[in-house]
Protein backbone atom coordinates (compact mmCIF):
# COMPACT_ATOMS: atom_id res chain seq x y z
CA UNK A 1 0.00 0.00 0.00
CA UNK A 2 2.76 2.24 0.92
CA UNK A 3 4.60 2.04 -2.36
CA UNK A 4 1.38 2.45 -4.20
CA UNK A 5 0.60 5.52 -1.97
CA UNK A 6 3.93 6.85 -3.47
CA UNK A 7 3.35 5.53 -6.96
CA UNK A 8 0.03 7.50 -7.28
CA UNK A 9 1.67 10.65 -6.23
CA UNK A 10 4.68 10.65 -8.82
CA UNK A 11 2.08 9.97 -11.10
CA UNK A 12 -0.37 13.22 -10.29
CA UNK A 13 2.69 14.98 -9.43
CA UNK A 14 3.88 14.33 -13.28
CA UNK A 15 -0.16 14.85 -14.55
CA UNK A 16 -0.15 18.15 -13.07
CA UNK A 17 3.63 19.01 -14.83
CA UNK A 18 2.66 19.71 -18.50
CA UNK A 19 6.00 21.08 -19.03
CA UNK A 20 7.63 17.54 -18.04
CA UNK A 21 5.29 15.64 -19.58
CA UNK A 22 5.96 17.56 -23.02
CA UNK A 23 9.73 17.16 -22.34
CA UNK A 24 9.11 13.28 -22.21
CA UNK A 25 6.60 12.61 -24.70
CA UNK A 26 6.83 15.94 -27.56
CA UNK A 27 10.31 17.36 -27.28
CA UNK A 28 12.06 13.89 -27.99
CA UNK A 29 9.44 13.23 -31.16
CA UNK A 30 10.70 17.00 -31.75
CA UNK A 31 14.15 16.27 -31.99
CA UNK A 32 14.38 13.24 -33.91
CA UNK A 33 11.76 14.94 -37.01
CA UNK A 34 14.43 17.61 -36.84
CA UNK A 35 17.35 15.24 -37.33
CA UNK A 36 15.26 13.46 -40.05
CA UNK A 37 14.86 16.55 -42.19
CA UNK A 38 18.56 17.95 -41.96
CA UNK A 39 20.43 14.53 -42.43
CA UNK A 40 17.30 13.21 -45.22
CA UNK A 41 17.69 16.02 -47.48
CA UNK A 42 19.13 16.13 -51.05
CA UNK A 43 22.09 15.20 -52.41
CA UNK A 44 24.85 17.77 -52.53
CA UNK A 45 25.80 18.51 -56.02
CA UNK A 46 29.45 20.54 -56.87
CA UNK A 47 29.04 23.67 -58.22
CA UNK A 48 31.28 25.14 -60.74
CA UNK A 49 32.14 28.47 -62.31
CA UNK A 50 33.50 28.18 -65.80
CA UNK A 51 34.77 30.52 -67.74
CA UNK A 52 35.55 29.87 -71.85
CA UNK A 53 35.41 26.18 -71.17
CA UNK A 54 34.44 23.92 -73.50
CA UNK A 55 31.04 22.32 -73.96
CA UNK A 56 32.52 18.72 -73.60
CA UNK A 57 33.68 20.01 -70.36
CA UNK A 58 30.42 21.41 -69.22
CA UNK A 59 28.88 18.53 -70.50
CA UNK A 60 30.88 15.68 -69.01
CA UNK A 61 30.98 17.47 -65.37
CA UNK A 62 26.62 17.93 -65.75
CA UNK A 63 26.61 13.97 -66.82
CA UNK A 64 28.76 13.59 -62.78
CA UNK A 65 25.95 15.73 -61.47
CA UNK A 66 27.42 18.88 -60.92
CA UNK A 67 25.62 22.08 -61.61
CA UNK A 68 27.84 24.36 -64.43
CA UNK A 69 27.52 28.07 -64.62
CA UNK A 70 29.28 29.64 -67.53
CA UNK A 71 30.65 33.17 -66.80
CA UNK A 72 32.19 36.14 -69.21
CA UNK A 73 35.07 37.03 -67.19
CA UNK A 74 37.13 35.84 -64.80
CA UNK A 75 36.28 38.20 -62.33
CA UNK A 76 32.51 37.65 -62.22
CA UNK A 77 33.68 33.84 -61.78
CA UNK A 78 35.99 34.91 -58.85
CA UNK A 79 33.50 37.31 -57.36
CA UNK A 80 31.04 34.18 -57.53
CA UNK A 81 33.13 31.96 -55.74
CA UNK A 82 34.25 34.54 -53.17
CA UNK A 83 30.22 34.60 -52.48
CA UNK A 84 29.95 31.25 -51.67
CA UNK A 85 27.89 30.73 -54.59
CA UNK A 86 30.02 28.22 -56.24
CA UNK A 87 33.09 25.63 -55.15
CA UNK A 88 35.22 26.21 -57.72
CA UNK A 89 36.55 28.21 -60.23
CA UNK A 90 37.28 26.23 -63.97
CA UNK A 91 39.73 27.43 -66.27
CA UNK A 92 41.47 26.18 -69.58
CA UNK A 93 45.28 26.97 -69.80
CA UNK A 94 44.90 24.96 -73.40
CA UNK A 95 44.37 21.80 -72.55
CA UNK A 96 45.32 22.27 -68.86
CA UNK A 97 42.55 22.76 -66.41
CA UNK A 98 43.32 25.24 -63.71
CA UNK A 99 40.83 25.21 -60.92
CA UNK A 100 40.78 27.83 -57.83
CA UNK A 101 38.61 26.08 -55.33
CA UNK A 102 36.67 27.95 -52.34
CA UNK A 103 38.08 25.58 -49.93
CA UNK A 104 36.37 26.45 -46.33
CA UNK A 105 34.71 22.94 -46.08
CA UNK A 106 37.19 20.49 -46.63
CA UNK A 107 34.41 17.61 -47.11
CA UNK A 108 32.89 19.78 -50.15
CA UNK A 109 36.39 20.13 -51.05
CA UNK A 110 36.83 16.97 -51.77
CA UNK A 111 33.57 16.05 -53.30
CA UNK A 112 34.22 18.88 -55.98
CA UNK A 113 37.81 17.42 -56.63
CA UNK A 114 36.37 13.94 -57.24
CA UNK A 115 33.78 14.73 -60.00
CA UNK A 116 35.98 17.12 -61.45
CA UNK A 117 38.65 13.99 -61.43
CA UNK A 118 35.53 11.72 -62.91
CA UNK A 119 34.68 14.32 -65.67
CA UNK A 120 38.34 14.58 -66.74
CA UNK A 121 37.96 10.92 -67.09
CA UNK A 122 34.76 11.09 -68.92
CA UNK A 123 35.89 13.97 -71.11
CA UNK A 124 38.95 12.43 -72.24
CA UNK A 125 37.58 8.74 -72.42
CA UNK A 126 40.97 7.18 -71.67
CA UNK A 127 43.38 7.44 -68.22
CA UNK A 128 46.39 7.58 -70.74
CA UNK A 129 47.34 11.07 -71.72
CA UNK A 130 45.32 12.69 -68.82
CA UNK A 131 46.58 16.35 -67.61
CA UNK A 132 47.68 17.11 -64.38
CA UNK A 133 44.68 18.87 -62.49
CA UNK A 134 46.19 22.38 -60.86
CA UNK A 135 44.47 23.62 -57.80
CA UNK A 136 44.80 26.86 -56.27
CA UNK A 137 42.35 27.43 -53.07
CA UNK A 138 40.75 30.65 -52.21
CA UNK A 139 40.29 30.04 -48.86
CA UNK A 140 41.94 26.80 -46.29
CA UNK A 141 44.34 24.62 -48.53
CA UNK A 142 44.88 21.31 -49.15
CA UNK A 143 46.33 20.68 -45.45
CA UNK A 144 43.10 21.77 -44.03
CA UNK A 145 41.24 19.34 -41.49
CA UNK A 146 37.68 18.49 -40.82
CA UNK A 147 38.57 20.14 -36.90
CA UNK A 148 39.88 23.36 -38.95
CA UNK A 149 36.26 23.84 -39.99
CA UNK A 150 34.16 22.94 -37.42
CA UNK A 151 36.07 24.60 -35.13
CA UNK A 152 34.84 27.83 -35.29
CA UNK A 153 31.06 26.56 -34.92
CA UNK A 154 32.11 24.84 -32.04
CA UNK A 155 33.64 27.77 -30.02
CA UNK A 156 30.35 29.58 -30.59
CA UNK A 157 28.21 26.55 -29.63
CA UNK A 158 31.06 25.96 -26.34
CA UNK A 159 30.27 29.60 -25.65
CA UNK A 160 26.40 30.14 -26.40
CA UNK A 161 25.62 26.73 -24.30
CA UNK A 162 27.38 27.32 -21.17
CA UNK A 163 26.33 31.05 -20.89
CA UNK A 164 22.83 30.38 -21.52
CA UNK A 165 23.09 27.58 -18.80
CA UNK A 166 24.69 29.77 -16.04
CA UNK A 167 23.39 33.02 -16.89
CA UNK A 168 19.89 31.40 -17.10
CA UNK A 169 20.47 29.07 -13.44
CA UNK A 170 22.15 32.22 -11.71
CA UNK A 171 19.29 34.38 -12.56
CA UNK A 172 16.21 32.17 -11.36
CA UNK A 173 18.40 31.58 -8.70
CA UNK A 174 18.12 35.35 -7.62
CA UNK A 175 14.14 34.94 -7.51
CA UNK A 176 14.11 31.60 -5.75
CA UNK A 177 16.36 32.99 -3.26
CA UNK A 178 14.24 36.05 -2.75
CA UNK A 179 16.63 38.42 -3.87
CA UNK A 180 14.74 39.53 -6.72
CA UNK A 181 12.17 40.62 -4.53
CA UNK A 182 13.99 42.62 -2.33
CA UNK A 183 15.20 44.48 -5.20
CA UNK A 184 11.77 45.42 -6.61
CA UNK A 185 11.25 47.01 -3.09
CA UNK A 186 13.97 49.88 -3.47
CA UNK A 187 13.77 52.69 -6.22
CA UNK A 188 15.64 50.54 -8.73
CA UNK A 189 13.67 50.57 -11.93
CA UNK A 190 13.03 47.46 -13.92
CA UNK A 191 15.50 48.03 -16.77
CA UNK A 192 18.43 49.46 -14.32
CA UNK A 193 18.13 46.07 -12.11
CA UNK A 194 18.35 43.93 -15.80
CA UNK A 195 21.07 46.13 -16.97
CA UNK A 196 22.94 45.34 -13.74
CA UNK A 197 22.82 42.02 -13.78
CA UNK A 198 23.55 42.05 -17.83
CA UNK A 199 27.06 44.03 -17.10
CA UNK A 200 27.90 41.13 -14.06
CA UNK A 201 27.53 38.09 -15.59
CA UNK A 202 28.52 39.64 -18.40
CA UNK A 203 32.37 40.13 -17.38
CA UNK A 204 32.39 36.76 -16.82
CA UNK A 205 31.04 35.45 -19.86
CA UNK A 206 34.21 38.46 -21.16
CA UNK A 207 36.21 36.47 -19.45
CA UNK A 208 35.05 32.87 -20.96
CA UNK A 209 34.84 34.65 -24.42
CA UNK A 210 38.40 35.60 -24.17
CA UNK A 211 39.80 32.05 -22.56
CA UNK A 212 38.27 29.61 -25.17
CA UNK A 213 39.00 32.15 -28.51
CA UNK A 214 43.33 32.25 -26.39
CA UNK A 215 42.20 28.52 -26.01
CA UNK A 216 41.16 27.18 -29.35
CA UNK A 217 44.08 29.35 -31.26
CA UNK A 218 46.80 29.00 -28.87
CA UNK A 219 46.80 25.63 -27.88
CA UNK A 220 44.84 23.56 -30.16
CA UNK A 221 46.24 25.50 -33.34
CA UNK A 222 42.95 26.26 -34.81
CA UNK A 223 43.22 27.95 -38.45
CA UNK A 224 43.23 31.66 -37.50
CA UNK A 225 43.42 33.74 -40.90
CA UNK A 226 41.61 36.56 -39.42
CA UNK A 227 42.60 39.19 -36.70
CA UNK A 228 41.88 38.50 -33.03
CA UNK A 229 39.65 41.31 -32.09
CA UNK A 230 37.13 40.25 -34.80
CA UNK A 231 37.27 36.99 -32.93
CA UNK A 232 36.73 38.19 -29.57
CA UNK A 233 34.17 40.56 -30.35
CA UNK A 234 32.20 37.96 -32.24
CA UNK A 235 32.37 35.48 -29.57
CA UNK A 236 31.94 38.04 -27.07
CA UNK A 237 28.81 39.49 -28.89
CA UNK A 238 27.50 35.55 -29.10
CA UNK A 239 27.75 35.24 -25.24
CA UNK A 240 26.08 38.21 -24.67
CA UNK A 241 23.03 37.30 -26.66
CA UNK A 242 23.27 33.59 -25.16
CA UNK A 243 23.25 35.53 -21.55
CA UNK A 244 20.05 37.80 -22.04
CA UNK A 245 18.23 35.15 -23.31
CA UNK A 246 19.25 33.05 -20.48
CA UNK A 247 18.18 35.81 -18.16
CA UNK A 248 15.03 36.22 -20.17
CA UNK A 249 13.33 32.28 -20.25
CA UNK A 250 14.85 31.94 -16.38
CA UNK A 251 11.78 34.47 -15.75
CA UNK A 252 9.22 31.55 -16.97
CA UNK A 253 10.85 28.55 -14.95
CA UNK A 254 10.53 27.62 -11.16
CA UNK A 255 13.55 25.46 -10.67
CA UNK A 256 16.98 24.62 -11.92
CA UNK A 257 15.28 21.40 -14.07
CA UNK A 258 12.75 23.36 -15.40
CA UNK A 259 15.73 26.18 -17.25
CA UNK A 260 17.24 22.68 -18.17
CA UNK A 261 14.39 21.78 -19.87
CA UNK A 262 14.73 24.79 -22.05
CA UNK A 263 18.00 23.08 -23.83
CA UNK A 264 16.05 20.51 -26.10
CA UNK A 265 13.48 23.63 -27.73
CA UNK A 266 16.51 26.48 -27.35
CA UNK A 267 20.24 25.08 -27.82
CA UNK A 268 19.36 21.97 -29.82
CA UNK A 269 18.02 23.40 -32.39
CA UNK A 270 20.38 26.14 -32.77
CA UNK A 271 23.49 23.42 -33.05
CA UNK A 272 21.80 21.59 -35.95
CA UNK A 273 21.70 25.00 -38.25
CA UNK A 274 24.89 26.34 -36.81
CA UNK A 275 26.39 25.22 -39.63
CA UNK A 276 28.18 22.08 -37.71
CA UNK A 277 26.77 20.01 -40.40
CA UNK A 278 26.22 20.94 -44.00
CA UNK A 279 22.95 23.20 -44.77
CA UNK A 280 23.23 22.32 -48.30
CA UNK A 281 21.84 19.15 -48.15
CA UNK A 282 18.81 20.56 -46.31
CA UNK A 283 15.33 20.71 -47.59
CA UNK A 284 15.22 24.70 -48.78
CA UNK A 285 11.90 25.18 -46.62
CA UNK A 286 13.74 23.69 -43.43
CA UNK A 287 16.78 25.80 -44.15
CA UNK A 288 15.37 29.09 -43.78
CA UNK A 289 14.59 28.62 -40.02
CA UNK A 290 18.36 28.98 -39.78
CA UNK A 291 17.67 32.16 -39.98
CA UNK A 292 15.92 33.49 -36.61
CA UNK A 293 18.76 31.56 -34.62
CA UNK A 294 21.39 33.71 -33.32
CA UNK A 295 24.20 30.64 -33.27
CA UNK A 296 24.06 30.69 -36.80
CA UNK A 297 25.11 34.42 -37.01
CA UNK A 298 27.68 33.95 -34.75
CA UNK A 299 29.20 30.50 -36.31
CA UNK A 300 29.17 32.42 -39.78
CA UNK A 301 31.37 35.23 -38.57
CA UNK A 302 33.06 32.93 -36.39
CA UNK A 303 34.05 31.45 -40.18
CA UNK A 304 34.44 34.06 -41.74
CA UNK A 305 37.21 35.60 -39.68
CA UNK A 306 39.28 32.34 -38.59
CA UNK A 307 38.72 30.38 -41.84
CA UNK A 308 38.54 33.39 -44.43
CA UNK A 309 40.21 36.14 -42.87
CA UNK A 310 37.70 38.29 -43.72
CA UNK A 311 37.33 41.14 -41.78
CA UNK A 312 34.41 44.11 -40.66
CA UNK A 313 33.21 44.76 -44.02
CA UNK A 314 31.83 41.06 -43.79
CA UNK A 315 30.76 40.30 -40.64
CA UNK A 316 29.22 43.23 -39.13
CA UNK A 317 26.13 42.59 -40.28
CA UNK A 318 26.09 38.98 -37.88
CA UNK A 319 27.28 41.22 -35.09
CA UNK A 320 24.61 43.90 -35.51
CA UNK A 321 21.76 41.46 -35.39
CA UNK A 322 23.33 40.01 -32.91
CA UNK A 323 23.63 43.00 -30.73
CA UNK A 324 20.14 43.62 -31.85
CA UNK A 325 19.02 40.12 -30.64
CA UNK A 326 20.67 41.25 -27.12
CA UNK A 327 18.72 44.53 -26.71
CA UNK A 328 15.84 42.43 -27.64
CA UNK A 329 16.09 40.18 -25.62
CA UNK A 330 16.89 42.31 -22.28
CA UNK A 331 13.54 44.68 -23.64
CA UNK A 332 11.94 41.33 -23.04
CA UNK A 333 12.97 40.21 -19.65
CA UNK A 334 12.68 43.99 -18.55
CA UNK A 335 8.60 43.20 -19.22
CA UNK A 336 8.82 39.75 -17.94
CA UNK A 337 9.69 41.73 -14.25
CA UNK A 338 6.33 43.15 -14.45
CA UNK A 339 4.55 40.17 -12.62
CA UNK A 340 7.07 40.94 -9.53
CA UNK A 341 5.52 44.42 -9.11
CA UNK A 342 5.01 47.60 -11.36
CA UNK A 343 7.76 50.37 -10.40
Amino acid sequence: MRVRALMVRILRQFVHDRRTLALMFVVPLFVLWLVFVIFNGNTYHPKFAAVDVSSPWTQALTHQGAVVTSYKTAADALTALKNHQVDALLQLNGRVPQVELEGSDPAQTKGTILTLQKALLSAMGTQKGLPVLQFTYLYGGANMTSFDNFGPVLIGVFAFFFVFLIAGISFLKERTSGTMERLMATPLRRWEIVLGYTAGFGLFAAIQACLIAWFSVGVLGLMMNGRLWALLLTTLLLSLTALTLGTLLSAYANTEFQMIQFIPLVIVPQVFFSGLFSMDNMAPWIRGLSKIMPLYYGADALRNVMIRGLGWRTIYPDLLLLLALSLLFMGLNVLALRKYRRI
